[in-house]
């Protein structure tokens, strides 16, 4: 009998972010949902309850900071993990981050393997989803 498969929700306004991102973790055998603004990525979690959430912070109408603390007050999601996807990496916007209640921060840019990677800790993968591939140097180049 095989594990149960992972969701994760990605909460993601900028379109080729979320593209590349669900991509590679439906690539990686994830569930994805989406949702482009805060109040989506509220409604998605308290809807569907997902194992974990990529939260990005700079999202319209709320924003990452209050979504997270919405969904950490409410007793039907507070216990799912929340990773701070954001290009906000300025001094204390990683402290920001826990305060408001995520349980990780990840700076953008962001390569899909580092995504994958922490999703699979989070989950306690054993083994990478994901191995980038790097050329061989065979010698002839010198």
């Amino acid at each position: 009998m095989g594990i149960a498969k992972k969701t994760v929700l990605l909460v993601e306004d900028n379109e080729d972010n979320r593209i590349i991102y669900a991509t590679a973790l439906r690539y990686a055998g994830y569930d994805v949902l989406e949702a482009v603004t805060g109040t989506e990525g509220v409604y998605e979690a308290r809807t569907h309850l997902p194992d974990l959430v990529l939260m990005d912070i700079s999202v319209p109408e709320l924003d990452g900071w209050e979504a997270t603390a919405i969904l950490k007050a409410d007793p039907t999601t507070k216990h799912i993990p929340i990773v701070a996807v954001t290009a906000h990496a300025l001094p204390g916007d990683r402290e920001r981050s826990m305060q408001a209640g995520c349980d990780g921060y990840l700076a953008k840019p962001i390569p899909p393997a580092t995504l994958l990677a922490e999703v699979d800790r989070r989950f306690g993968r054993p083994t990478p989803s994901y191995t980038p591939v790097h050329p061989v140097d065979d010698g002839s180049s010198n």
